[in-house]
């Protein structure tokens, strides 16, 4: 079943006539009938009634007319749509983000993105950074902001943000007071890190065992405000990027920067899948992404 024969049956149709669709639509009388006859056959009824002196739909002809004037209806709408996409007007991009960096960055990106696109809907997934990689894979999210470094083999990798690691401790704790202080220094502390999901759960213990010690773990969490409020409770000292300290609202952390031959650096990257397509609502964010560098 073809579509133009499905549109000369309606045109038939609305006219009742085959002279004067033949008129209306530019197509022979022969073409007419000879696209009808063809879809009598496909559908092995008869869509018109010829006994009278006007054509008439039959029980089987007025069902395919309305379902052929949906099908067509749906059609123009295609270009409509299309349309929208490459104006960047329509869509749902799925965004998948550790919740560290949700907190931080996924507010102002919506905010902004919104202003622009406010039909595109990004939608949300709080994860770690090693499961986030594997949906981006699978297919599952569009995007993914991550911890650095990503696998080039599999994802196409965009640099986002860079920042600084430092000591966040209770204002009462004995280090508090130095200015600076090197990882070697932490060795006898409790540490609360995020969990084994996130890649800075890793990064802080190799971080750790280059300056000769392995951390002493004492809690372990997916929430940076509850990793926060452990330390405002004494319960031990963490290690997180600068940034975070505007966000929290405990009083009584202070942040110690660390020592130059400590230096930890928290290097967030863009990643998408490699052969994968990017609509162009997507394109769009990834390129008001990379504004920020």
């Amino acid at each position: 079943m073809e579509l133009r024969d499905i549109n000369s049956f309606i045109e038939v149709a609305n006219h009742k006539s085959f002279t004067k669709a033949a008129a209306h639509s530019y197509l022979t009388q022969p073409s007419l009938s000879k696209a009808i006859k063809k879809l009598e056959e496909e559908l092995h009824v008869e869509l018109f009634d010829r006994s009278t002196r006007h054509l008439r739909l039959t029980d089987a002809g007025q069902i395919v007319y309305q379902q052929g004037q949906k099908a067509l209806a749906a059609l123009s709408e295609l270009d409509v749509l299309l349309e929208e996409l490459m104006d960047i007007t329509a869509g749902t991009i799925k965004i998948g983000i550790p919740p560290l960096i949700g907190t931080l960055f996924f507010p102002d990106i919506a905010r902004r993105f919104n202003r622009k696109y406010p039909k595109v809907s990004l939608e949300l997934t709080e994860l770690g950074a090693k499961l986030l990689g594997q949906l981006v894979e699978d297919g599952q999210v569009d995007l993914g902001i991550v911890v650095m470094p990503a696998n080039e083999k599999k994802f196409n990798i965009y640099p986002f943000i860079q920042d600084e690691f430092v000591l966040y401790l209770h204002e009462d704790h004995p280090l508090a007071h130095k200015q600076s202080i090197s990882l070697s220094e932490l060795r006898d502390e409790r540490f609360i890190l995020f969990s084994k999901d996130f890649t800075l759960h890793d990064y802080v213990i190799q971080a750790c065992e280059e300056h000769g010690f392995t951390p002493t773990i004492s809690y372990q969490s997916s929430q940076w405000d509850l990793i926060v409020g452990l330390v405002s409770s004494k319960l031990g000292i963490t290690l997180l990027p600068r940034l975070i300290y505007d966000k929290q609202t405990n009083s009584n952390v202070k942040i110690i920067p660390l020592e130059e031959n400590s230096t930890l650096l928290w290097k967030l990257g863009i990643i998408t899948k490699k052969g994968a397509y990017h609509s162009f609502a997507l394109k769009e964010l990834l390129k008001m992404l990379g504004e920020d560098e």
